[in-house]
């Protein structure tokens, strides 16, 4: 499963081996100056928006890797019927995360309390 954790200066997103394979992504690391917004979302396969590229989508289980559409590119982990975290970001590689983690609420409140 996807984990996330919030430092002093940046949000560390880590996925797993097969994660990474399968969506064809890496490790990302974004100082939290270019955080804009957190919020949860209460299902994340649903929220996932644009076409697949590169990545997977397995139809109603499982979308990972990155989804795009004019003007906006995004990074998604996502499992059906789990919330998730959708990231806004300014000035990175990746305009939008959207992660499935352990406890949404718990890092929107950590992304929110340190981005202040």
């Amino acid at each position: 499963m996807t984990t996330a954790h919030v430092t002093d200066d940046a949000l560390h997103v880590t996925f797993t081996r097969p994660e990474k394979l399968a969506g064809l992504i890496k490790d990302v690391r974004v100082p939290l100056s270019a955080v804009r917004d957190a919020v949860v979302v209460p299902d994340g396969m649903v929220a996932t928006r644009g076409l697949r590229a590169p990545g997977l989508a397995v139809p109603g289980a499982r979308k990972i890797g990155t989804w795009r559409r004019p003007g906006e590119k995004t990074l998604v982990s996502v499992r059906r019927g789990r919330p998730a975290v959708r990231v806004s970001l300014a000035g990175q590689r990746h305009d939008t995360l959207l992660l499935d983690v352990d406890d949404p609420a718990g890092l929107v409140e950590r992304l929110t309390t340190a981005a202040r």
